[in-house]
């Protein structure tokens, strides 16, 4: 299972999503697709997403981030940035409201790009959150309910109006407060352990030379997690007494053994697919860790 989920893999995951069918370059400048959560709400994992999502929640749930969670009990607007990992716990049955998924590429297709760096969407550290007064509920649906028509529309600049309309929700937020009671869990750094732990464990197995490991170092971990290498190394060390670079470079080998022993890849392709710049890094690596070479490790059964 790889880390981050695109537009394409979200669609698969959640086919009622795309009812419309729309291709993922639905504009002609990136994709745009806005949908009910009522037909469509369920657990959204913990993982990064390489697109954009602006969600009117009307129901209860859970926001969980890597180390602090909001627990969501009214009416908000919940703005989802590629950059931060985030994942998604219903409550309650009843799930209404609405979902704009879109690409970066959609919405900076205009000349207001620069405006955005400030907005919701952009902000580093800023709270994505929003809870909503009655009338601000009123406006936000009726321009959800807009973009949802024209996307349905003959009109020939439909896509035009949905991103103004998108354009409006963003700079209506920036007119707001955003939440301020997002709670740190109690056990915040045994959570980021376990969430380590299992980014990890995800990006196994290695399916194809074509398809290398995405992260191999702390530092990228700690950025997926949203949380400094330094944090991330110090809770790692204290909950597991490995640090984080031993873990990674253990299930590295770990895999590597594998696919010598039960692939017909070459040592260079199991080299770049482990994320090595050359076989002989690699090749240096793997001696050692295990004592052996690659290719002794072929025809040995002992790691």
């Amino acid at each position: 299972m790889k880390t981050t989920e695109n537009i394409e893999q979200f669609y698969q995951r959640v086919p009622r999503a795309n009812a419309l069918n729309l291709p993922l370059d639905n504009t002609g400048a990136g994709h745009i697709n806005v949908f009910s959560r009522e037909q469509c709400s369920i657990k959204a994992p913990y993982m990064r997403r390489d697109f954009y999502k602006v969600s009117l929640v009307i129901g209860t749930g859970k926001l969980q981030y890597a180390n602090q969670y909001l627990l969501i009990d009214r009416p908000a607007l919940l703005f989802s940035n590629p950059q931060i990992p985030y994942s998604w716990e219903i409550t309650s049955q009843d799930q209404k409201g609405w979902f704009a998924l879109f690409s970066e590429s959609f919405l900076l297709n205009n000349e207001r790009a620069g405006s955005l760096k400030e907005s919701p969407l952009y902000r580093v550290g800023g709270n994505p959150v929003y809870f909503l007064n009655e009338a601000q509920l009123q406006e936000i649906s009726r321009i959800f309910e807009k973009m949802y028509a024209e996307i349905q529309s003959d009109y020939p600049f439909k896509y035009d109006v949905v991103r103004n309309c998108l354009h409006l929700i963003i700079h209506e937020a920036m007119k707001m407060q955003p939440a301020d009671t997002f709670q740190k869990h109690h056990n915040a750094s045994e959570r980021i352990v376990a969430l380590f732990l299992e980014l990890l464990e995800r990006q196994f197995p290695v399916d194809s030379p074509d398809d290398p490991l995405a992260m191999t170092t702390a530092n990228q971990y700690a950025e997926q997690l949203s949380v400094h290498v330094n944090h991330l190394n110090r809770v790692v060390k204290q909950h597991t007494e490995q640090t984080t670079t031993q873990h990674i470079a253990q299930r590295i080998v770990q895999e590597a053994w594998a696919l010598l022993q039960h692939s017909d890849w070459s040592i260079s392709e199991i080299a770049y697919s482990l994320g090595f710049d050359t076989p002989a890094y690699f090749t240096n690596f793997f001696k050692r860790k295990t004592g052996k070479n690659p290719l002794q490790a072929r025809g040995s059964t002992n790691i």
